[in-house]
């Protein structure tokens, strides 16, 4: 067996710059490229690896952003169904224009049912008590539908009851012929007010109290109490005499004002919310705290805790009933609510925006979990509803509680893919678990913050028509006066009338005044 034969060690070949076997390629290069070739190969191959991670990963990403932006679809789709919902009525329904098969009958559709709407109580015009005058109306000659002259008179009478108003474009003036006396020890000559005089006053305390309330408790602006005022009654003043009646109210009430803080801060229960205000252009917060007996309004550049323990302290005693808001925490209260209604909101906004995803992307568990949860409240506060119905104990309040606890922790067991369902989720098993059932455990502790939300829609409604207010001192004669007229209006007390008492008595007879049970 031949064995391999190489060349000598100093061989040097001859066609090592153009060997006819590589088609006249040099060898040297030919072994260079060799050489390189591998280390070309492994750059190659780490550049592929590099590229193959990053496609993964800019898939993974296209994925999420796919979800998300099918997410935002869905909730802005949302919104725009909550601001504009569309007045559409099932098929079949009474007044549709279908019949029961689903075609068009070619009739108009029947109007909407008058009165008061379900669940709601009637309201019926109550006959005037006294006649002042009496009209003899004829028998019409000519019947007013088809123009006859052909007509029997009746012997019956019908009965039309009208009332109306007397406009008398004038004012009262009264003269007060006051009797001096000399003080020995200021030596000044004092004299005392007279019934219903405002000393140093030209406008008297009906008209004051008048147009504070046309301000404050009808949302007129203060050009407007002027035309009426003056087309109306004749007196004639400039808008800003409307802002001084205002600004004197205030002053005469700030004692009323403080006392009722001290008087919502010892109640059982108190409801509690907050909203935008502005004052000369810069952002702040009216704060409410009442029940259906009391109202306190506060207006505060911030939106802290401190401003919280300002109007509750910082030991509550009673039980308190708010959003989810974190400043109320300040205040310590011995229970508190949480408002079920905002929750059972959220769940079915997030129901909402799950329909309306694409099919491939909605979550399941998170969408059976937001329909249970809006379930579960739902049910927790018809519970709460009967069982103020029959009167029951605090041990079937606790008991109640508990069940509903229990059904609520087995819901929120696991955890959720959905970003705003977990967070729900998160909500109702962490330190708002013990805030939810409370109304079941409390005697007149409701479920639902929705007293303070109707009290707090009036100042919302006011926002859209002054936009706020302007000077320093604005902020605090509006909440003095939004607070004691709607404390009037719950006590039972015309607010017109309590303003005309605190323009010209005492704060002694001003709070008798206020409150229906002023003891």
């Amino acid at each position: 067996m031949s064995g391999r034969v190489y060349p000598p060690w100093n061989y040097e070949c001859q066609y090592q710059d153009h060997c006819p076997h590589l088609d006249g390629l040099s060898t040297r290069w030919v072994w260079a490229e060799y050489q390189e070739a591998h280390v070309r190969d492994m750059a190659k191959w780490r550049i592929y690896d590099e590229y193959d991670t990053r496609l993964g990963e800019l898939e993974v990403r296209t994925k999420e952003l796919e979800k998300e932006n099918s997410e935002l679809k869905a909730k802005l789709q949302a919104l725009h169904r909550r601001q504009f919902k569309a007045n559409r009525k099932k098929e079949g329904a009474p007044g549709t224009g279908k019949d029961s098969k689903g075609d068009l009958r070619g009739e108009r559709p029947a109007e909407k049912k008058r009165g008061a709407p379900v669940g709601h109580p009637g309201w019926f015009r109550r006959k005037p008590s006294r006649v002042d005058r009496t009209v003899e109306v004829p028998a019409p000659n000519v019947c007013p539908h088809c123009q006859s002259e052909d007509l029997d008179r009746l012997a019956e009478r019908t009965e039309h009851i009208q009332e109306d108003i007397v406009i008398q474009p004038t004012t009262v003036v009264t003269r007060y012929l006051h009797e001096q006396s000399l003080c020995k020890s200021c030596d000044q000559v004092v004299v005392k007010a007279g019934e219903g005089e405002l000393l140093n006053a030209h406008i008297g305390p009906v008209a004051k109290s008048l147009a504070v309330y046309l301000r404050h408790g009808m949302r007129i602006p203060y050009r407007k109490v002027q035309e009426l005022f003056h087309d109306v009654f004749g007196l004639n003043f400039v808008p800003a005499s409307a802002l001084g009646f205002d600004r004197k109210a205030a002053r005469n009430g700030e004692a009323l004002y403080e006392d009722l803080r001290e008087k919502v801060k010892a109640s059982a229960v108190v409801h509690a919310d907050e909203t935008s205000w502005r004052n000369n252009g810069l952002g702040h917060y009216a704060w409410y705290a009442g029940n259906p007996d009391l109202a306190f309004f506060h207006i505060d550049r911030h939106r802290s805790s401190e401003v919280a323990t300002s109007i509750l302290g910082t030991s509550f005693g009673g039980t308190l009933i708010t959003d989810r808001y974190a400043a109320y925490n300040a205040t310590n209260p011995h229970a508190r609510q949480t408002c079920l209604a905002h929750l059972m909101r959220r769940a079915k906004e997030i129901s909402a925006e799950l329909l309306l995803m694409n099919p491939e992307m909605t979550d399941g568990k998170a969408l059976t979990f937001c329909k249970n949860i809006a379930a579960l409240f739902s049910k927790a506060c018809a519970a709460g509803r009967k069982r103020v119905a029959r009167g029951g104990d605090s041990k079937t309040g606790d008991s109640l509680a508990n069940g509903f606890l229990r059904k609520l922790d087995k819901l929120c067991s696991k955890e959720l893919d959905h970003k705003d369902a977990e967070t729900l989720r998160s909500q109702l098993i962490g330190k708002e678990r013990n805030h939810l059932f409370t109304f079941l455990r409390i005697p007149n502790v409701e479920p639902t913050n929705n007293q303070a939300e109707q009290s707090i829609r009036h100042i919302v409604i006011f926002r859209k028509i002054i936009y706020g207010n302007r000077s320093p001192d604005g902020p605090k004669t509006f909440a003095i006066l939004q607070s004691l007229l709607l404390t009037a209006q719950r006590q039972g007390k015309h607010p017109r009338q309590f303003l005309e008492t605190l323009f010209v008595a005492d704060t002694t007879t001003a709070q008798e005044a206020l409150y229906a049970n002023s003891s």
